[in-house]
């Protein structure tokens, strides 16, 4: 269970990007997080793993409250909470393979990463991850020799190695083509269904939130504008969400 307890966030410069956050979110669900540029999407799923530090509030995950975790603690929380990223954030001039196989840093070594070198159980493992997100044959190429949705695969590839209980994915399709984004939603799907893996997306489309999200939790001005099923968003609280001017605009 992922409980967030008055949460907000105050910027340096001022600008308060969440206000006052509650939310419980039970293990094995698939979140989308939707809302305007800027409405404190980014900010929330970093602040769960503490990329970023929350001003106020609290956050507790199975118990341990993340928000007071030392550095060892949350080098141990981390472990388990996958990320992935809008820009793919892979080593371009590495291949995919050095790419999928760095999500195993946490367990292994650290000198092992200096040299490149990993044991061959977790080069097994890091195939194994790529024949999950369906490009095992794109184990040896450069990153950078990917497409963009082949790219953010590896980045999938790359969170599983760390066995996580819970994906946090920050707009992981937003730079990709519909189709594309129908493709590694699905992925992200597979993971939740087959793995019980909680997953957390923030997502611009509300119909792909639809498609893929068994609750949608709409963030406006960084406070909690709607929190509820899919379905439950017409046209009235759509324009609540995103603006009067807002027209809905649907990817098949």
């Amino acid at each position: 269970m992922l409980i967030i307890e008055n949460l907000s966030k105050v910027y340096e410069n001022g600008f308060q990007a969440l206000k006052n956050i509650n939310l419980e979110i039970p293990d094995g669900q698939f979140v989308s997080i939707i809302g305007l540029s800027g409405s404190g999407k980014s900010t929330l799923l970093r602040c769960i793993n503490r990329l970023i530090d929350p001003t106020e509030g609290r956050i507790l995950w199975n118990g341990r409250d993340i928000t007071a975790a030392t550095d060892d603690e949350l080098r141990q929380v981390r472990r388990r909470i996958g990320m992935i990223f809008q820009q793919f954030n892979l080593v371009k001039r590495s291949s995919v393979l050095t790419n999928v196989m760095s999500g195993r840093l946490g367990y292994i070594n650290p000198v092992y990463s200096l040299f490149n070198y990993f044991p061959a159980q977790e080069r097994d493992r890091a195939l194994a991850a790529l024949e999950r997100v369906g490009i095992p044959e794109k184990a040896y190429n450069r990153a950078s020799a990917l497409s963009g949705g082949q790219q953010q695969r590896v980045g999938i590839a790359r969170a599983l190695m760390q066995e996580p209980e819970m994906m946090l994915a920050d707009e992981p399709v937003a730079s990709l083509d519909p189709a594309t984004s129908h493709s590694v939603m699905k992925y992200l799907e597979l993971l939740n269904k087959e793995d019980g893996i909680t997953i957390l997306c923030s997502l611009h489309f509300l119909s792909l939130a639809r498609a893929y999200a068994d609750r949608v939790i709409a963030l406006k001005d960084g406070k909690l504008e709607f929190d509820g099923l899919p379905a439950e968003i017409d046209e009235e609280r759509f324009k609540m969400i995103y603006g009067e001017d807002a027209v809905q605009v649907e990817i098949h």
